[in-house]
């Protein structure tokens, strides 16, 4: 018995540290990790669970070298997740005051005509936001939206990139729109984008270029889930959405379907994905779910980003929790952004 305790207590120990450092064992896109991993919150509350319920076998004297073994196993993954979800941010719930220069950055994934376009533009023009990326969301969708914000006062340029299009409706999980302000200049959705020639495999993205060179590279990024057939189309996606993040002038913004663990790797240097750098977790909200919206915040999983180059320092982010009954399963995320010279 003594040997199957200890046993039992390494494979424990073990499974814990895969799911608590998943990146050093190189599995965080390996099915099934990748799905536990993206909700560390869950691992947070679970192991803190188990640790009191080990502690609590403990009053038994023939186990109790085993409990607290077991105990202390579940303590140390537990504290260490939840360091790793502090390090990035428990919530911030204001932006500073916008600035001349300042670009606001909205990403919400709105599950097609779930959400309504009012609801949508009034939620942008009230975060001043300059660029929306709208993940299943149709081109209809979009050119709704922009009519109703330049109601409001705030028009916006509408582009879109649909997979599948044709007569007949398409899913609302193929279509992905992108609103830019008018202010940041012309912008023109690259044609590789567009034909799916360059693109993310099984929803689209959008690679919008300023018509006249001057201005960021804006992705709409949307990311295929990882479900598990879908595991290598997901890897291949998160590869992709790392190339257009070269050197340079580029903010990202979308459903990644992924969260920072899932991205180790894919970064250069120092940096997140590519040479971009998630905006949410250097402004104190990289911790905070962005879906599902019927779970809390912090036991959520944040897939949705906001990401830019170093040609932009993050001045400030805000995930929106006040919007879970507005009929998405995603919550939006808005930054503030500041040119970096």
């Amino acid at each position: 018995m003594r040997f199957l305790g200890v046993l039992f207590t390494v494979l424990f120990a073990c499974a814990v540290a895969v799911i608590t450092f998943p990146a050093f064992f190189r599995v965080e896109q390996v099915f099934p990790i990748t799905q536990i991993v993206a909700m560390r919150g869950l691992i947070v509350v679970g192991l803190a669970a188990l640790t009191v319920l080990f502690l609590l076998l403990a009053a038994a004297r023939p186990i109790r070298g085993f409990a607290l073994s077991m105990a202390l196993v579940a303590a140390l993954g537990s504290i260490s997740s939840g360091v790793m979800l502090g390090a990035r941010g428990y919530g911030e719930d204001t932006l500073p005051e916008a600035t001349d220069t300042s670009v606001r950055v909205m990403s919400w994934n709105t599950a097609g005509e779930a959400t309504g376009a009012y609801r949508i533009a009034q939620t942008a023009v009230a975060m001043d936001a300059d660029i929306v990326a709208l993940p299943e969301t149709t081109e209809d969708g979009g050119e709704q939206v922009a009519l109703e914000m330049r109601e409001l006062g705030r028009p916006m340029w509408v582009h879109h990139v649909a997979y599948n299009d044709s007569d007949q409706p398409t899913p609302y999980a193929w279509e992905t729109t992108l609103l830019i302000s008018p202010d940041l200049g012309d912008y023109s959705v690259i044609e590789s984008s567009e034909d799916g020639s360059s693109n993310t495999t099984t929803v689209p993205s959008a690679v919008a270029m300023p018509v006249d060179g001057d201005g960021p590279t804006v992705v709409a990024v949307h990311a295929v889930a990882p479900r598990q057939s879908y595991m290598d189309r997901w890897s291949n996606d998160l590869q992709w959405i790392a190339d257009q993040c070269p050197e340079g002038n580029v903010i990202m913004a979308g459903d990644f379907n992924a969260t920072l663990e899932h991205m180790a790797g894919l970064g250069v240097g120092d940096h997140d994905l590519g040479y971009c750098d998630d905006a949410a977790s250097r402004s104190g909200n990289g911790a905070i779910g962005t879906w599902p919206t019927d779970v809390p915040e912090l036991l959520g999983a944040p897939i949705d980003h906001v990401m830019h180059t170093d040609a932009w320092r993050t001045t400030g982010s805000i995930v929106l929790t006040n919007l879970d009954d507005a009929g998405s399963d995603h919550r939006p995320v808005v930054v503030q952004l500041e040119p970096a010279g």
